[in-house]
């Protein structure tokens, strides 16, 4: 049986978003989101740490080549959300609230598409040193799937 490890990779982005949500009265997302359901939005320097489980290939003694993973990040990722408006720029946050977890959520979607099936574990979204969102894909289903189409 071969050994099964995890692989980790983080990566920095930053973003702007306005914690809003469409299903609220202006009022109920003033109160729920305060300061940051200003009109004008706000930014935040995310961490985004992925992290891959697997067999450990005895030839390459890896469980995926970090190359690989840089790649499947910048393009699935970091290509979409660094330096953009989630709101504006990312048509998912359309539909849903550009909260953390929903930004989890579209991550994992993202990396679930790109990465071979089964090796993605966990990620974790850092949106401050204090607020983080640790994610397993928990909760989707096929359509949330084909909703970020890489």
């Amino acid at each position: 049986m071969p050994l099964v490890a995890c692989v980790s990779r983080t990566e920095h982005f930053s973003a702007a978003h306005r914690l809003h949500s469409p299903y609220l009265s202006v009022e109920e997302n003033r109160r729920i989101f305060g300061k940051c359901n200003h009109a004008s939005g706000h930014g935040h320097n995310y961490v985004l740490e992925t992290i891959l489980r697997g067999p450990v290939d005895e030839r390459t003694g890896m469980v995926v080549n970090i190359d690989d993973l840089k790649r499947w990040i910048k393009s699935a990722v970091l290509d979409v959300v660094d330096h953009r408006n989630l709101d504006v720029d990312v048509s998912y946050f359309e539909q849903h609230p550009s909260t953390t977890e929903n930004l989890a959520a579209f991550i994992w979607i993202r990396l679930a598409q790109t990465i071979p099936h089964g090796l993605l574990h966990q990620i974790v979204l850092s949106e401050t040193p204090k607020n983080k969102v640790i994610y397993t894909g928990e909760g989707l289903t096929d359509s949330d799937l084909s909703s970020c189409v890489v």
